[in-house]
């Protein structure tokens, strides 16, 4: 699953034990298994969010349409609340197609324009609001992302020579696009002994997926299941994290709740999650940095032990029953 799907799943699941005094009504396109509400699903072929649900809501009239991970509809009148994930698509445009950057700038600027405030998942994405829509800094409500023990067991062991591994590897978990900088993060452990780079995740980037494969010091896994994955990061030698920017950085914190040593670029909100559980080089661009950083992580033990520990005591702070709670608590302002 995406960030923001994850991000759904979770919030959604915890809104009603939240605020059990408020009425909730939850739509979906689609059934969709583990969601963890009962959603009224109304399906429809294209355009559902600017089609199909503005009629089911002018039928239901609500008080407040909440929307944790899209577009509020352009046909919606009443009073709306979203969740600003990121704005990648002005920092890096280069990632996405002219297609992909109109939609967003429209929905973005049209969110902006319609909701009495805005929920920003890091001071960092608040301040890219601030400084590239003009946002007032007053009408943005920070509620960071949380995490939540494993819903999986580990994979046997015997499923890593299945994908290929033996050995010391460090993980990277996420798409695999130019704004991940997989390019930084392979360039660092080529210039390591005995170590491999495996990244799972969707290949957003074909190009940028080949040349991984073709290094014979990196292991492209494309989308992996959760037990796989609890298996990846339980033998992960380190997890790093070069993203050039995150608008919150979900597996720094889900890294640090598996007390896992995490390298992460000193960028964006990465420092925001990672705090001083993480090790960080300032220089994104830099592999030979980044080399340095992973070099100390894997070897100085003593270090590894204290990161261990602080890495599980942070990661404590970020729940998931907390951003509901922060959720309800700026819904409740626009509903009261």
């Amino acid at each position: 699953m995406t960030g923001t799907e994850v991000y759904t799943r979770e919030v959604c699941s915890r809104l009603e034990a939240a605020a059990p005094e408020l009425r909730w009504r939850f739509f979906a396109s689609r059934p969709r298994a583990g969601l963890g509400v009962d959603a009224i699903v109304i399906p429809f072929r294209r355009l559902w969010t600017q089609v199909r649900l503005p009629i089911a809501l002018a039928a239901g009239r609500p008080d407040l349409l909440f929307v944790p991970a899209h577009a509020i509809p352009f046909a919606w009148a009443g009073k709306a609340l979203t969740v600003v994930h990121d704005l990648a698509f002005e920092r890096h445009p280069e990632a996405y197609s002219a297609t992909e950057r109109a939609y967003l700038r429209l929905t973005t600027r049209w969110a902006v324009m319609r909701c009495p405030v805005l929920i920003a998942v890091s001071e960092s994405t608040k301040a890219d609001l601030v400084s590239v829509y003009g946002v007032k800094p007053e009408r943005v409500r920070v509620v960071p992302l949380g995490t939540a023990p494993p819903v999986a067991a580990p994979a046997p062991a015997a499923r890593l020579a299945e994908l290929g591994l033996n050995g010391n590897f460090v993980l990277q978990v996420g798409r695999i696009e130019t704004r991940k900088n997989q390019v930084a993060a392979l360039a660092a452990v080529e210039r390591l002994d005995g170590v491999t780079l495996v990244v799972a995740g969707p290949e957003t980037d074909p190009e940028l997926a080949a040349k991984l494969r073709a290094s014979p010091r990196a292991r492209v896994l494309g989308r992996v299941d959760q037990p796989t994955l609890e298996l990846l990061y339980k033998r992960a030698s380190a997890v790093v994290v070069p993203s050039l920017y995150e608008g919150f950085g979900l597996p720094v914190l889900e890294a640090m709740a598996r007390g896992k040593v995490v390298v992460a670029a000193k960028a964006s909100s990465l420092p925001e999650v990672g705090g001083d559980a993480a090790l960080y080089f300032h220089d994104a661009a830099d592999p030979e940095q980044l080399a340095s950083v992973l070099h100390v992580a894997l070897t100085d033990e003593k270090l590894r032990t204290s990161l261990a520990k602080a890495a599980r005591a942070r990661a404590k702070k970020f729940t998931w029953d907390r951003t509901a709670a922060g959720v309800v608590q700026v819904i409740k302002e626009l509903v009261s």
